[in-house]
């Protein structure tokens, strides 16, 4: 075996970050089995205390993310590429897209389409209209798009964008300490790097975690409605232990077959399904409704961004805008780091205009579509909708596609979307997580990501049991504080590194143009020492006359 083989068989071992971080989720996992009452209690008390002393910190930081992702892509630093100059992209733009998709918030999508503004149509955010009425119907698709937006993918762009650079630019490991480096310098590999990548792996976990839950209360609401299964925690662990296999088997497969594949029939699938709700349901209304949620979401946008109670001290913001930024932190380590690895080639404002650009815009049109077709047979057909979510609110999708053509066909197909987006969620944290706790190395050993699997089952059972969807909601926004104060530094680490690599090019570029000045001047001196030096004349020979 080569030197290069033994130190990548050596990269491929668990080190202190795979142990500590798998007792520490071992314990809660542990805690919520012996007592799930409780580890809530010790949640809920964590969400207060969070919320009630922190609530503004997520608005702030969210907003600086996505001005930091602009900021960067727009200005010089934009043509750098994620990789050696020159350097073409692994994969082709479509498959890019389909796996940044999948792998960001497509449970999350499809199990809030229609819960999101038929809950705020039912209940308007911040008391601003009157239940049940057109106003209410606006405000819904508007703070849909507002969660759904440009805020929520630039916590993705943050992450992925920093070990991106460091990875494929840097040519380091594809460590979140890594993105420290150009700040802490080789603090990064000892006790305080491990303390960073420990933490998210954890961040990771939960999030990951609360997307399996989601996953799950939604696959069983469809399998009630076209199977007539029971609703409830039993039928929920017994969905989990199902997919569970499913997903820990392909997450055995290399990535650019087992996550690729199934991301590629997801979108495909989710497409098919789209298009369907589009043409055959209230196809002008669902455009109205994008294109006036779009006007009302740039509009408000910084408004619905840094809004919070201090009058009225109802707890709105903290249970849906502030839910949504901490779910989406907790998720930046997974997915952001998901994203980096599939983005080698890319120029930095490919990345980032490719990261929060086309996913906001497909979200917009999922939400306008589904959300959308909801409020019109709500507000002008039968209705029942609203009914329907306020009672279990993962019920809302199946029971709009009552009210299209096929439903025999298109419920089943709707639990496999649900199925294959939760399949590819958890393969892809696996995959990540594996590089986390395995020195960063690009391609985990099989057992590892099979160990952070069943891991996140684990962690994902726990919080059904303690609460379900609640309890979902309060551990995202516990759990991704901590890294949320990590992104800052690693935003201000990446901007430093940007800085750095800025001036070492004007450094090359400066010495070349001085290079190239002095040949000039040596060229032009010689020119005019060549120029200066007299021909040499020939002496006229002239002939003596001839003698006499």
């Amino acid at each position: 075996m080569s030197a290069s083989d033994q130190l990548a068989e050596r990269r491929r071992r668990p080190g202190w970050v795979f142990y500590s971080s798998l007792v520490i989720l071992l314990l809660f996992v542990g805690l919520g089995v012996y007592n799930p009452t409780q580890l809530a209690e010790w949640a809920n008390a964590g969400l207060d205390f969070t919320t009630e002393h922190f609530g503004w910190v997520y608005l702030f930081a969210t907003t600086a993310f996505l001005l930091v992702c602009l900021g960067v892509a727009l200005s010089s630093y934009g043509h750098i590429r994620l990789g050696a100059d020159g350097e073409v992209p692994e994969f082709p733009y479509p498959a890019w897209l389909g796996m940044t998709f999948s792998a960001g918030l497509g449970v999350g999508l499809v199990f809030w389409g229609v819960a999101e503004p038929m809950t705020h149509y039912n209940n308007p955010p911040l008391g601003m209209a009157d239940p049940q009425t057109p106003q209410a119907a606006g405000l819904g698709m508007r703070y849909s798009f507002f969660h759904w937006g440009f805020h929520q993918w630039a916590n993705f762009a943050i992450v992925g964008l920093a070990i991106a650079y460091v990875r494929f630019r840097q040519q380091r490991p594809g460590l979140i300490s890594e993105a420290f480096r150009s700040t802490l310098g080789h603090r990064v590999d000892g006790g305080l790097g491990h303390g960073i990548n420990i933490l998210a792996v954890v961040s990771t976990v939960f999030g990951v975690a609360t997307t399996l839950g989601l996953g799950i209360i939604q696959i069983n609401s469809g399998l009630g409605a076209v199977a007539d299964v029971g609703y409830g925690i039993g039928p929920q662990l017994a969905i989990l232990a199902g997919v569970s296999i499913v997903f820990l088997l392909t997450s055995l497969t290399p990535l650019e077959r087992g996550i690729r594949y199934v991301s590629d029939a997801n979108m495909l699938l989710a497409a098919a399904l789209l298009c369907f709700v589009f043409f055959v349901g209230p196809a002008d209304f669902i455009t109205a409704v994008f294109t006036n949620g779009i006007g009302e979401y740039f509009a408000n946008l910084i408004g619905m961004s840094l809004v919070m109670t201090p009058y009225t001290g109802e707890d709105w913001v903290e249970r849906w805008t502030i839910f949504y930024w901490a779910w989406g932190l907790s998720w930046a380590p997974f997915v952001g780091s998901f994203i980096a690895r599939i983005s080698r080639g890319r120029t930095i404002r490919e990345f980032v205009l490719g990261v929060i650009g086309m996913p906001v815009v497909l979200s917009f049109l999922w939400f306008a579509t589904f959300g959308g077709s909801a409020l019109y047979y709500e507000m002008f057909d039968e209705g029942g909708i609203a009914y329907s979510v306020s009672q279990e609110i993962s019920s809302g999708l199946f029971h709009l596609l009552e009210f299209l053509p096929f439903v025999g066909v298109t419920g089943p197909l709707m639990v496999l979307l649900i199925v294959l987006f939760v399949v590819t969620s958890a393969n892809s944290a696996t995959f990540v997580l594996g590089m986390f706790t395995t020195h960063g190395t690009l391609e985990p050993s099989r057992w590892a990501r099979f160990l952070w699997g069943v891991t996140q089952v684990l962690v994902a059972g726990v919080l059904l049991l303690s609460g379900g969807l609640e309890a979902l909601q309060t551990i995202s926004i516990v759990a991704a504080f901590p890294f949320l104060v990590l992104m800052v530094f690693m935003a201000a680490s990446l901007l430093k590194s940007l800085r750095n690599e800025r001036r070492q090019i004007e450094l090359r570029e400066a010495l070349m143009q001085e290079r190239v000045q002095r040949m000039l001047e040596v060229f032009e001196a010689e020119q005019k020492k060549a120029e200066n030096v007299p021909e040499f004349v020939s002496p006229v020979v002239t002939e003596d006359p001839p003698s006499r």
